[in-house]
């Protein structure tokens, strides 16, 4: 038999902790309001095996960070079969919420018809693309739904430290910038390459200052999609004294030719970094638009403490 402290063969019980008190307290877990609109991830560029993957790891991090919410993937060039669009997946959506709504009044609910959005969609991009959001607002408009579509991704210091990352994992630049050591393929000037024209340039250097504080090197903004802006911004850097430079892709991936980034490695005259990928931060960027869209508040989303 037990006793009010334990069982009477003397072993251990494992006790319910007392709740914090004060600002030591953990806070409780946020989750998905019921009902929430759906979070849709706005997927560009030619629907492949690994843009599949991508997608489903920021979609995955998203879920991760907010239980219970409802995320899906549309592509903006998808076909609707193994790869639906964006235009076909609100659609459904809204099919569905309207279904759910039909079916709880049939069972003698008195709940009103939904309103609000049925969903809220979010750009997989890194900064403004305007050709790419006119499309992305035009299959919105064309599905025919009360959906919502958010701002891209950046600028953000998170997006600065996955570039840091990226460029740290290709040997270009020291992983931490406090550590008294050097690494001999570090880049002393960084090309942020963006794609949207020079517009997407000018708003990919709010980054570039931000990835120039971590590394104390010069940052300057060029357009992939500009003619001739990948080399005037390497001679630019290289004339202020920079003498190894480095690509940072300023890319989730799926938006471009991956073969654009080569040429213009080969034009700079220098190494590479990966795109940003899934990076962590991504899937918790893209959640803080669909939270703010909505006014409820996820945990903030952090990165890796700067040394």
């Amino acid at each position: 038999m037990s006793s009010p402290t334990g069982p009477s063969n003397g072993l251990p019980v494992r006790m319910p902790r007392p709740r914090q008190p004060g600002r030591h307290r953990r806070p409780e877990p946020v989750v998905a309001p019921e009902g929430a609109p759906s979070f849709v991830l706005a997927v560009p560029g030619t629907p492949s095996a690994a843009t599949r993957s991508l997608a489903e790891e920021v979609v995955s991090i998203a879920r991760s960070e907010l239980p219970g919410l409802d995320a899906r993937i549309g592509y903006l060039d998808g076909d609707d079969a193994e790869f639906p669009t964006l235009q076909t997946v609100l659609a459904q959506t809204a099919q569905e919420r309207t279904a759910r709504w039909e079916l709880a009044r049939a069972a003698g609910s008195e709940e009103p018809a939904p309103d609000g959005p049925v969903a809220v969609v979010v750009p997989l991009l890194a900064g403004p693309d305007g050709a790419l959001l006119r499309r992305i607002r035009q299959a919105v408009n064309d599905s025919r739904t009360a959906a919502e579509l958010t701002e891209v991704l950046g600028p953000h210091p998170l997006l600065a430290e996955a570039l840091h990352v990226r460029l740290s994992e290709a040997g270009l630049a020291r992983a931490d910038r406090a550590r008294l050591f050097t690494v001999a393929t570090a880049a002393d000037g960084i090309i942020l390459a963006s794609v949207g024209g020079e517009d997407a340039a000018q708003a990919a250097g709010i980054t570039g200052m931000l990835l120039a504080a971590r590394l104390a090197v010069p940052v300057m903004a060029a357009a992939l999609d500009q003619e001739g802006s990948i080399a005037a911004t390497a001679e630019q850097l290289r004339s202020s004294g920079s003498a190894q430079l480095a690509l940072a892709p300023y890319l989730i991936g799926p938006e471009i030719d991956e073969s654009l980034l080569t040429s213009a490695a080969t034009e700079a005259g220098c190494g590479t970094a990966e795109p940003l990928g899934a990076y962590p931060a991504i899937g918790k960027l893209a959640l803080q638009k669909y939270a703010t869209a909505l006014g409820i508040t996820p945990q903030q989303p952090t990165g890796a403490p700067s040394h």
